[in-house]
Order: C-alpha cells, then structure tokens, then sequence
C-alpha cells in the first residue's frame, strides 16, 4: 500500500506586472499576464515506512511540491492521492494566526489537520510541554520569536500523530536543545514505521533521514533514486560549480552553546609517534594522527565523532565518522575527559590550500555539538596532474 502517489504534477503562476492588470485581463478576455511553472511533471511513489529527501537550489520548487503534498496549493495539472492523516512543518508561520495565542493556535492548527476536538484538548498539554513555551503560551503569537514558533508548529505537527509527516527545513531555526528533541522524534518516527518527506540544504541531514531522494531542478525532476546515488550527484555539481577556493583564514569555530552534552577542548595534529608535525610543511604520504580532547557535560552519553579534510568552510573532500564505521564510544559521566584519535594512512591531496575539521555529534550523528578548524595549510604542487595523489601500483 502507498502512502504517497504522485502522478505528472504540474503547478503553474500567473505574473502580473501591474495589480490592475487582472482586472483588465478579466473585462477585456485577453491575456495581461506571463507563465511561471514552478513544477513540471513531477511524479514519485512513496510507501508505508519511506522516508523521501527533497534537494536542489533555491527556487527549484521544493516548498512548492511540500505545499502541494500538504493541501495548502492545488496542482494546476496531474494528480496527488495521499492515504492517512498528513502533518506539515512548512515555512515559519505558517497556519498560525498572529493575533491568536498559542493556545488557541494550537486548536486551529491541529483541527486544520482534521484532529477531533477532544484528541486536541486531551494533547495540548504535551504539545505545550515538548514546545517549552508554558510561560508564552496564552500569548499573541505575533509576539514570538522566530524560535518559538518552530517549536509550536513542530510539537503540533508531530504530537498529533500523523501518518505522513512533511519537513521544510525544521532543523534550520531554533536552539541546540530545540534540534535535539527534534532529532529524537524524527528517529522515533521513522522507527514507528511512518512515512516522512524531509527537504533541507543540508546532505548530511537528508542521508541520514530518509531512504530515497528527487533532485528538483527549476520545476523538473532531475534525478530520483537512492539517497546516496542521488545526493552524491547533486554534491558533485555544486562542488564543480565552485570555481574559486574560498578566504580560509575568515573561518573560525563555531560559537559555544550551553546545550552541548559535549565540548572540544582541543583539536591537533601529530605524527603516528605523537610528536607534532608542521602543517606547512606536511608530508601527504606519510599517516598523521588527528587527535580531539573532550569533555563530556551531561552524564550517560554515547558520543559519535568525524574528522574531516576540507577544500573550505563548507566543502568536505574525505572524512571518517564514528556512526559510519560502526565505532561506538561511551558511555560517559557528566565531567569527564578524553582523547579520540582518529590515524589517516595519508592525505591523497597533490596541491591547493586545506582545512582539517574535528567534530562531536550525538549518538545518532545527526546533531553536531562542536567543531574546530586546523590549518589552513598549503600544499605545494610536486610531480603529477590533479588535485589528488593516486596510491596505487603497476603490473605487467
């Protein structure tokens, strides 16, 4: 059985360039406008227990597809079968009245999603209670920021249990406690066999969430399939599309936030040997150890951990994660300290300017708590071609 069936979706805009011209296009039948298809023949399937990524640039009709799946548009052309109860996180603000308080926009929010009175009234407690806004919430809406509506419309989207649930960047506002409740839900809701649409920027995020992906591309499908096939096709264009190597000397680390349940106290470099090695004079071919202290802040945690050789702030070249190798550490106690050592057999790089990345995420990996920057250091450009050194060997 499917959850979700979407059949040669179109959805097309009329653009005025002046507000009267409507009026004149209506008396006088002749068109006064121009066409914009934001969706162009978009059609996937999705099953009972899927998870489905969304990506592609800005303006490529992504909120436009969730808005579609969630009722708020209507197809101009095709067909959208859904099978069960939908919840949608869409952009802030969205299904809430300003003037009404939390409370109230709790009712109209969940009976927007054709939840029974008595079942909204018998979960406005654990909605208030998850979103944290028991202080805030027979207030205005309007009076909220920009985090305490994320949370609202989270808690209402997720409490009421629906079949289908449809993410539009939820991870994108709100604080590190906000995102690691999230995390957790969205973990329990897949293994509670639900069917989830997830859009976001973030590949990391999509790849660890959802099962397949669609690539939009201005309105069109550009590639359906796995999530890895998928992702890594769209992470190999925007890699190509960068053509100048950003300032690496403007990145620093991120700020300190007080939910962290973890700290990195510091992020170094050594030799196998544990002597320290010059990062302007590296040997690519030699192993380097990259070692992280840390410190743990709250007590039974099981953290998970990545290290990263980076072209710039965003772009990752190579990197080891704890969660992919199948490596578990912890449990640990609130103050405690350790060492991660992570050996990379060589840095296969031939030329340019680089960043090494530590970083320390929870169990599930989906939530990073800090991260630190080492370098940059420039590598030289010796014998060869390209950005890589290949290890290999010959025979004949």
């Amino acid at each position: 059985m499917f959850r979700v069936n979407v059949q040669n979706v179109h959805k097309a805009y009329k653009i005025y360039e002046k507000p009267h011209d409507r009026l004149l296009e209506a008396l006088l039948r002749k068109p006064r406008h121009t066409v914009f298809k934001a969706l162009e023949d978009i059609s996937f399937y999705l099953g009972i227990g899927q998870s489905l990524g969304v990506i592609g640039d800005n303006g490529a009709g992504k909120s436009t597809l969730l808005k579609l799946l969630a009722g708020t548009v209507r197809p101009t052309a095709g067909a959208i079968e859904i099978n069960g109860r939908v919840a949608a996180l869409l952009e802030l603000g969205a299904g809430f009245h300003p003037e009404f308080t939390g409370r109230q926009n709790i009712h109209l929010n969940a009976s927007l999603l054709g939840i029974p009175e008595l079942e909204i009234r018998e979960k406005e407690h654990e909605i208030i209670k998850f979103a944290e806004l028991e202080t805030f919430i027979d207030r205005p809406v309007r009076t909220y920021s920009s985090g305490m509506h994320v949370r609202l419309a989270f808690s209402i989207a997720t409490t009421v249990e629906p079949d289908i649930l449809i993410i539009d960047e939820a991870l994108a506002v709100g604080d590190m406690a906000f995102k690691r409740k999230c995390v957790q839900r969205m973990n329990r809701f897949k293994e509670q066999g639900k069917t989830m649409l997830f859009c976001s920027h973030s590949m990391y995020h999509v790849q660890e969430l959802c099962d397949k992906v669609i690539w939009l591309e201005n309105g069109k499908i550009r590639k359906a399939g796995t999530c890895d096939e998928v992702v890594g096709m769209y992470e190999d264009l925007c890699n190509r599309r960068k053509d100048k190597i950003e300032d690496v000397e403007t990145i620093h680390p991120v700020e300190e936030v007080l939910e962290q349940d973890c700290r990195i106290l510091s992020f170094t470099a050594k030799s196998v040997n544990g002597k320290g090695i010059d990062l302007l004079r590296l040997n690519t071919r030699e192993p380097i150890a990259l070692e992280m202290e840390i410190k743990v802040l709250a007590d039974g945690v099981c953290p998970g951990f990545g290290f990263a050789v980076m072209k710039n702030g965003e772009e990752i070249l190579g990197a080891g994660i704890t969660q992919h190798d199948g490596v578990k550490y912890g449990p640990y106690s609130k103050g405690q300290t350790f060492v991660v050592r992570y050996i990379m057999d060589s840095i296969p790089l031939r030329v340019g300017s680089f960043l090494l990345l530590g970083a320390v995420a929870d169990e599930s990996g989906l939530l990073w708590y800090d991260k630190k920057y080492l370098g940059p250091f420039t590598i030289a450009a010796g014998k060869g071609v390209g950005m890589i050194s290949l290890n290999g060997s010959w025979e004949k």
